[in-house]
């Protein structure tokens, strides 16, 4: 048998049929909702009563994927399901029962406001419009843009590379694409509706690379196993981004997701820190929840990878998050230089 029967077809069979049952629920889910509460849950009461709807994404594997079983697998999956358990033992309540909700990035401030989920984890980055219109717990990963190039394909090792006529692929209207394009003029960008078809299309040779946050990279990356590798991405020379100043060899974009609720609900957001600190703590010499799921979803390799490249003299890239600091958003960008472009 060979190996595209034997390990492709499956996968592919697997996602289409995953695909018909996000469809239908998606399409109920829109009902339900639309004869609901308009106003934001409260997510304490709702572990109280025992029941809790859950909002992340659907299609993303190692991150958010809905299974056939009607479960969802993935990272942003197990933080919310440790999250609202550890907060129901706190509470001295059963765990909740969980409904999943599939939130589309556009949709997730709507979602959160109109009393649809009781919290939103899907890489869910925090940043400061965002926290306007919601409130976040966590951050609970850290993560950075990067490359997927695929496995055999050993003319691309860094991002100067693809300043050869190279085709990039990446999501309609991505800022991640657009960084890439400022620095290296000359890379042929490719644009398309999603993610899995940018995969599909690498996987077809038809582009060259993605880019996107490294987490969702390594969760496609997992999924289709010894097909891909990652690329780590830094500029290239100092940079001058939205009027900030970008040094050369640090990351293209440090996203750091959270665990989005109602805004001001203050409660909910400790007790989901709180949950997040025990979880990222080690139990008796074991490594801590937190890594050990971060392995399960996105694989040993990228894990051990990127926290090597933490620990390297000098790093710009730290591993572990620091759930309840959000001082980053208020942190002041470096002005540019003048002359600089």
């Amino acid at each position: 048998m060979s190996r595209e029967t034997h390990h492709t077809r499956p996968q592919v069979s697997r996602w289409r049929s995953a695909g018909l049952v996000v469809a239908v629920v998606a399409l109920l889910a829109g009902l339900l909702a639309g004869c609901g509460s308009t106003e934001p849950r409260n997510l304490l009461n709702s572990i109280r009563e025992g029941s809790v709807i859950l909002g992340v994404k659907f299609d993303q594997p190692g991150l958010g994927l809905y299974e056939p079983d009607g479960n969802v697998t993935g990272f942003d999956a197990s933080v919310a399901t440790y999250v609202v358990n550890a907060i129901a033992d706190d509470l001295g309540v059963d765990h909740p029962e969980i409904t999943w909700r599939e939130t589309p990035s556009a949709r997730r401030e709507a979602m959160i406001d109109n009393g649809e989920v009781d919290l939103i984890a899907a890489t869910y980055s925090i940043n400061a419009s965002r926290s306007k219109k919601v409130s976040f717990g966590g951050p609970y990963l850290q993560t950075y843009q990067g490359l997927m190039v695929r496995a055999d394909d050993n003319s691309i090792s860094e991002l100067a590379d693809l300043d050869n006529g190279k085709k990039l692929c990446s999501v309609t209207g991505s800022t991640s694409a657009q960084n890439v394009k400022a620095q290296l003029p000359t890379v042929q960008l490719q644009e398309y509706d999603s993610y899995s078809a940018c995969v599909e299309a690498l996987r077809r040779g038809k582009v060259d690379a993605l880019t996107t946050d490294e987490a969702i990279l390594a969760g496609y990356s997992n999924f289709w196993k010894d097909e891909f590798k990652l690329v780590e991405m830094t500029y290239l020379k100092d940079a001058c981004v939205k009027d900030a100043l970008k040094t050369a060899g640090s990351p293209f974009s440090t996203e750091r997701y959270g665990v989005g609720v109602a805004l001001n609900d203050t409660a909910a957001v400790d007790a989901i820190n709180k949950a997040l600190d025990t979880m990222l703590t080690p139990v008796e010499g074991v490594e801590s929840p937190w890594n050990a799921d971060l392995r399960e979803a996105l694989g040993n390799e990228y894990v051990d990878e990127i926290i090597a490249r933490a620990d390297r003299p000098g790093s710009k890239f730290p591993y572990l998050p620091d759930p309840g600091d959000l001082e980053f958003l208020d942190s002041p960008s470096t002005p540019c230089p003048p002359g600089l472009e």
